[in-house]
């Protein structure tokens, strides 16, 4: 039947197994999935080959899944490994022989790569490459020759600029003071300690030397050997095209910047203090990042709270060239300069800030310059001041260019900022690399390959970050609310599911559990209305895009250190640009919709590493969910990206003694009548979060196929006619008349 026709396309009984399978940890299939036994004695090993080759789909406790992909491939040869590598490392972790197709997509996707290199010279652009052959294949296609610029001085009749290859060796980590090749020595790092590891395990076996580093100093050899490159240049106008095109004709370019070698930009003088400590996932990261002595442009996925900060100063650290950081808003803009002056030796010369309210320029030829997304990219007229930061922004040659929170990059107004802004390596963090529409993929050839990206539940095991009770709370809809939002069609039964009065009464029974704990709690309430009215019942502080920012500073520190201060409501500001380490509980009453990036930057709010509990468990997540709304629908599909991550959320139908709370809110019927009637009258503005200009949040999910694009909102002729601030008074004739009366 048509059941069995679809589980018969995920049977693998009869998959041939090699006789020592039992030893091996990976299941290999013939779409291209990967199957990891977690609960192997080497899984974490093969997990680190994973990482780098594939993308991870899902990773709960024992089974992990994977997909080779085309971009993954091109991540891997990116960062050092090499075709044969590939598949003689997959066929000795794998229970089963490697499927030809499989090899065969590994091959095609892997031969042609790495090839061919964006190098940035001189403020213009020049696709480089060892292989001649390359280099006209790509000027056969006609975008790619129509983006060229002929030059006069050019060496060779073939119109190709010939050079010396640069030169890889002797790469120093920042605040290490050692060579890369001394690095390697040192002990948990190396390809032999590894190895080692791995045969205490399974045995020496041929195929246990299956995890190998990809920083194994080929690149170098190969450096070496290839003393010749050739290049052309292309328009800095159509650099985006190009890159698209040479993707599609499966060359995709990759950027390096060999910054030691760089004699025409000033060096930064900045270094990491001495007391700053990276951890193991942060080394590995940035070890992808800067494997061959050179600046790779990537992207790295680390999960809230796990360091990405550290990951980016450090980056920052390690080039020494002037640094332009991109971030959300205005308040991660201080946050990056309070980090940036915590972990290095920067003075405050070096450091400028350029947002609507400081427009700095460091001093001297170099420095770090920290700016928001709306900043760079807006298009309309600009106050004088502004502009001349502009123009010195666009007019300079950056070494590095960091983007946080790169997964807003796609919008199409961001885009521009890669065009703006001329830099030699891009590096882009993020712990949610999704979108719910079709445009995350753009960011391979926008920005690079996915370099790293840590597991969330192997770093919350080993106390880099929280370990999360989640949790679903199912409230019933009251009778008359469920019947008014059976009968509406509009907006207006988001605002009846989210003012839900069981609703309003588990979110008072969870805050009241858990400040009685000596926890501090944050509610996050998309929908302001109901933002304002859960604060104001229960006696809460709230926080909203038309709060000042003294405050919202005010209420932050109050949250922070003052005991009887417990518990504070956020709107949708607060997904990304708060920073509040204190917090260990957080409930969700209203959202965007089936975000899945909104979901995960939410739970980053509490994922800061602290001490834990008998139990094991120091942080808690709660979504209150009215039951059958189109809110169940959204919840699921907003907790697919935790749930991938290996989270798991436990679902509560019901909260004992929740009746018996003092001071219950809404406990009648007649109480609960009048809330509703509040909520009938309400507007669609009043539910509407008034986000600061230079937050971008509202652009992070672009498109959903969730959310209509035109939205019809019910409104007066009063509003409609601009006269929401008039009123309209009535005077009594008299019968006198100064003017036309009989006292003329």
């Amino acid at each position: 039947d048509r059941i069995s026709e679809v589980f018969q396309r995920g049977d693998f009984v009869d998959l041939p197994l090699k006789p020592d399978h039992s030893l091996r940890p990976l299941w290999v299939c013939e779409d291209g999935r990967v199957m990891l036994e977690a609960f192997s004695p080497i899984a974490e090993h093969a997990q680190d080959f994973l990482t780098a080759i594939s993308e991870p789909l899902t990773r709960p406790t024992h089974v992990h899944e994977y997909r080779l992909t085309e971009y993954s491939l091109y991540a891997a040869v990116s960062v050092g490994l090499e075709t044969e590598g590939i598949i003689e490392v997959l066929n000795r972790l794998s229970k089963c022989p490697i499927p030809k197709s499989v090899e065969d997509f590994i091959r095609t996707h892997t031969t042609s790569y790495a090839k061919a290199k964006l190098v940035l010279k001189q403020n213009r652009y020049w696709v480089e490459s060892a292989d001649e052959g390359v280099l006209r294949t790509l000027l056969n296609d006609g975008e790619i020759r129509a983006a060229r610029i002929s030059l006069d001085s050019e060496d060779d009749s073939d119109g190709l600029v010939t050079e010396r290859a640069p030169d890889g060796t002797g790469f120093t980590f920042a605040g290490f003071g050692r060579t890369r090749h001394e690095d390697e020595q040192c002990d948990g790092i190396t390809e032999e300690a590894e190895t080692s590891a791995v045969e205490t395990a399974v045995g020496p076996e041929p195929y246990v030397e299956a995890v190998i580093t990809v920083d194994n100093g080929d690149d170098e050899v190969e450096a070496d050997a290839e003393k010749l490159v050739r290049s052309f240049e292309v328009e800095k106008s159509s650099v985006e095209v190009v890159k698209k095109r040479c993707s599609e004709l499966s060359f995709p370019l990759l950027e390096e910047y060999d910054f030691r070698q760089d004699q025409s930009n000033p060096d930064l003088e900045i270094d990491l203090k001495s007391t700053t400590v990276l951890r193991q996932y942060q080394e590995k990261s940035l070890s992808k990042l800067f494997g061959n002595g050179r600046a790779r442009s990537g992207i790295i996925v680390l999960p809230c709270g796990a360091g990405k900060t550290l990951v980016g100063v450090t980056a920052a650290c390690t080039i020494r060239k002037s640094c332009l950081v991109l971030c959300t808003s205005s308040v991660s803009v201080e946050q990056w300069r309070r980090e940036f002056r915590t972990w290095s030796t920067v003075k405050d010369g070096q450091i400028a800030r350029f947002t609507s309210q400081d427009k700095e320029k460091f001093a001297g030829d170099a420095g770090i310059l920290i700016s928001t997304y709306t900043m760079v990219t807006f298009s309309g007229k600009r106050a004088y001041d502004a502009q001349q930061l502009m123009d010195f922004i666009a007019s300079r040659e950056w070494g590095f260019l960091l983007l946080d929170e790169v997964h807003v990059v796609p919008a199409d107004m961001f885009r521009k900022v890669l065009t703006i802004v001329a830099a030699h390596a891009k590096l882009g963090l993020t712990a949610t690399l999704v979108r719910e529409d079709d445009k995350i993929g753009n960011l391979n050839y926008l920005i690079g390959p996915k370099l790293y990206e840590a597991n969330w539940m192997d770093l919350a095991r080993k106390g880099h970050i929280a370990n999360v009770q989640c949790a679903e709370v199912w409230c019933p809809m009251t009778t008359e609310f469920y019947r008014e939002y059976l009968r509406e069609k509009s907006r207006k039964r988001q605002l009846l599911y989210a003012m839900n009065p069981r609703k309003l009464q588990s979110c008072q029974y969870l805050i009241n559990y858990h400040e009685a704990r000596g926890d501090k709690t944050i509610v996050f309430s998309d929908n302001v209305f109901a933002l304002k009215h859960y604060a104001t019942m229960l006696n809460k502080p709230y926080i909203y895009g038309g709060t000042s920012p003294v405050e919202r500073l005010r209420i932050l520190q109050q949250f922070q250190y003052n005991p009887t201060i417990n518990t504070i409501f956020l709107s949708k500001v607060g997904d990304t640009s708060i920073d509040i380490p204190e917090a260990t509980c957080l409930i969700q009453v209203s959202s965007h919709y089936g975000s899945r990036r909104q979901e995960a930057q939410r739970l980053g709010r509490i994922l800061r590493a602290k001490r834990r509990t008998d139990d094991g468990i120091n942080a808690y997540f709660y979504s209150l969910v009215s039951r059958d709304t189109e809110e169940v629908y959204y919840s699921s599909k907003r907790q697919q990206f935790l749930i991938d991550q290996g989270y798991q959320f436990k679902v509560i139908t019901q909260l004992e003694g929740i009746e018996s709370i003092p001071d219950l809110v809404y406990p009648t019927r007649a109480a609960q009548l009048e809330l509703l009637s509040t909520v009938l009258v309400s507007t669609d503005t009043d539910e509407e979060d008034i986000l600061p200009a230079d937050d971008v949040s509202r652009f992070a999910d672009e498109r959903s196929n969730l959310e209509a694009q035109v939205v019809r909102r019910s409104g007066t002729m009063q509003s409609l006619s601009g006269g929401d601030s008039m009123a309209y008074y009535e005077y009594a004739k008299t019968s006198s008349n100064w003017l036309f009366g009989k006292g003329r």
